[in-house]
């Protein structure tokens, strides 16, 4: 295995260190009379473990700030109080994450990935039988799932777009597969990141069950809906086609957005029937739908009848639009699995396999839940067949109109551009302009320096 090494200290305990930040305050830790952390030890310590949703579920709004769907005027820019979200978004090369900061992306990440480890070695020491098996079962797909989800998206923030060409040599994630914080940490190469990915996702999904108590909790759609963003992301089409289907056909309900009510000040309720699962990235300042103005270009794509302009955004006093559809129902911004993407990556798979009655039956099922109805009767015309190429071009726009604020522009447009597509962005700041080139190295954010400093992991190339 081909890996880039660590020297000095392991990156890892600054992580474990993390760990014991955030964890402290749980039930399945507690102070024995030596001070040593208490060790779960049956299969309810170890669900209470993964039952952390206040970590598990949170993920980067880098996703977000740095994607160029928004804009931020001067004043608004210099209100904020996170240096991060300013340097994202002018899309800096260096110093974006604060130094010693526990509650870091790197590692909060990690320490969720870390959790998983605690619970796979811990079902390790129990014994599997008849009375227990649901259980065990569940936990390890759930461990599993996680750290497969995390090392993803910690990709997509640390690491170039997946090339098939280049993912053998290319710098991936370090992977983690245990508990033991003494050993030194390493680059793995790309293409080791997305094979573990690949590996958990899919031993979870044989793992977990069809239906779960509740939204945060993974099942065999989310397990399914993981690998088909993974595969889409590789340009791997028939395997996206294949887990998009599979999840549908666990969950394809849509939501009808004419029933929805536009004058709420958050129109989209949380954990709808669309919702496979919930995962999401805080309220961050400079996505606020006041300070965040959405490109003219994209609120100009939404056709008159298109229920999405009025249910996603609201327009502000300057005649300016900010975002308020989340599907969390809040300020909060959603980064979970929707059932409406599936129908778009199943779509987009389709069409790049020559499958096209596929791809126009999905975009017809997911745009005519999104028209306005008159007299009872949508408005919206069918899609017919227009060929391939203006077919995949209008699934892209409608992936970027759909998924808007989820976190999912990032990933297109590292993807898209290594395609081809040729995508640039471009901001003003006190009258300079900053701009990201497609495949630029800047799509690797850099890695925060205290980790690089303690472990000597190799930092991305500026």
């Amino acid at each position: 295995m081909k890996t880039y090494e660590t020297k000095g200290l392991s990156s890892f305990f600054l992580l474990f260190i993390a760990c014991i930040f955030f964890c402290s305050c749980e039930k399945y830790l507690d102070v024995k009379p030596d001070q040593k952390l208490a060790v779960p030890e049956s299969l309810d310590d170890l669900q209470a473990l993964l039952d952390n949703y206040s970590i598990h579920i949170i993920e980067s709004d880098a996703l977000e700030v740095g994607a160029g769907e928004f804009i931020v005027s001067d004043a608004n820019l210099a209100s904020l109080s996170s240096d991060f979200h300013r340097r994202m978004y002018q899309w800096d090369s260096y110093n974006l994450f604060q130094e010693g900061n526990a509650s870091s992306d790197w590692a909060r990440y990690y320490t969720t990935i870390y959790n998983c480890n605690i619970a796979l070695e811990g079902l390790t020491k129990i014994k599997r039988n008849s009375g227990n098996a649901a259980q065990y079962d569940q936990i390890k797909g759930r461990a599993l799932f996680v750290r497969a989800e995390k090392l993803f998206y910690a990709s997509l923030l640390w690491c170039q777009v997946y090339d098939q060409k280049t993912a053998a040599n290319a710098l991936g994630m370090p992977i983690r597969l245990d508990t033991d914080f003494n050993k030194r940490s390493f680059r793995s190469t790309l293409g080791e990141t997305y094979q573990q990915i690949i590996k958990d996702g899919t031993l979870a999904m044989e793992l977990l069950v069809k239906q779960t108590r509740s939204l945060v909790e993974p099942n065999r759609c989310t397990a399914y809906s993981l690998l088909s963003k993974v595969y889409l992301y590789m340009a791997d089409y028939e395997n996206a086609l294949k887990y998009a289907d599979a999840a549908l056909k666990l969950n394809s309900q849509l939501m009808d957005y004419s029933t929805l009510d536009a004058t709420k000040s958050y129109p989209m309720p949380q954990f709808n029937k669309e919702v496979v699962y919930h995962t999401l990235a805080g309220s961050p300042q400079i996505l606020n739908y006041v300070r965040a103005q959405i490109v003219p270009d994209l609120i100009a794509s939404y056709e008159p009848n298109d229920l999405r302009l009025d249910l996603y955004f609201i327009k502000n006093m300057d005649g300016s639009y900010g975002f308020r559809g989340s599907y969390t129902g809040t300020t909060s911004i959603f980064l979970g699995f929707v059932t409406d993407e599936l129908y778009l990556i199943r779509a987009e798979a389709a069409v790049r396999l020559k499958k096209i009655d596929i791809a126009i039956q999905d975009l017809n099922t997911l745009l005519v839940t999104r028209w306005k109805k008159e007299n009872g009767k949508t408005t919206y015309q069918e899609i017919k067949d227009s060929g391939s190429d203006d077919l995949l071009k209008r699934i892209l726009l409608e992936r970027r109109k759909s998924l808007v604020f989820r976190g999912v522009r990032w990933y297109d447009l590292k993807r898209l551009n290594r395609d081809g597509a040729n995508i640039v962005l471009k901001r003003m700041v006190n009258g300079k302009e900053f701009i990201l080139q497609a495949n630029d190295l800047r799509y690797a954010l850099p890695i925060p320096d205290d980790i690089v400093e303690l472990s000597d992991i190799v930092q991305n190339p500026r």
